[in-house]
């Protein structure tokens, strides 16, 4: 797994032009189970890569870069209470849960749209991205994608799902 992140990291260093792999690699290192969620992520098809650096933490965020939403993680409804509200035809599960099962979590609006500044993602699919406790509290959930150029946040209902709607990791070492 760490050749293929030293690879991707050095193919794609327009993403992070400012960290240094010898840092990337140190923590990985000092933590394994960094390692282990990165290796589901790229199981499923997230082709995860450094995107920045946290200002304030100055942890090393990783995502998953790949150019649609990973196909490993698709069709799926945005929580696990959305889930059980869904009585006819549900997906086979949730966003949110794989996300914890994996050891990630979902991205943030403000992370897809930096993710999006390095380059076009989702130009075919959609991802859910974390959504605000308000609004998730009136059945509602975030979701984004690249359409005509741009990058669009909509909502949805959180038990609506969809084959080409997955979901992004991100995990932060």
């Amino acid at each position: 797994m760490l050749e293929t992140l030293k690879k991707r990291f050095d193919e794609y260093s327009l993403r992070h032009p400012d960290i240094k792999w010898q840092e990337v690699e140190k923590r990985l290192l000092d933590k394994p189970e960094a390692l282990e969620i990165l290796k589901r992520m790229e199981e499923t098809g997230g082709e995860p890569d450094v995107l920045c650096a946290d200002e304030s933490t100055g942890e090393i965020i990783f995502c998953d870069c790949s150019k649609e939403t990973p196909a490993g993680r698709r069709s799926l409804c945005y929580d696990d209470e959305a889930l059980m509200k869904r009585k006819k035809n549900p997906p086979a599960g949730s966003a949110m849960h794989q996300a914890q099962e994996t050891g990630a979590e979902l991205m943030t609006e403000e992370l897809y749209r930096k993710l999006q500044e390095s380059g076009e993602y989702d130009l075919k699919t959609s991802s859910w991205i974390a959504t605000p406790a308000e609004i998730r509290k009136q059945g509602g959930a975030l979701f984004a994608e690249r359409r005509y150029g741009a990058v669009f946040t909509f909502h949805n209902g959180a038990d609506s799902y969809y084959s080409v709607r997955g979901w992004r990791g991100v995990l932060r070492v």
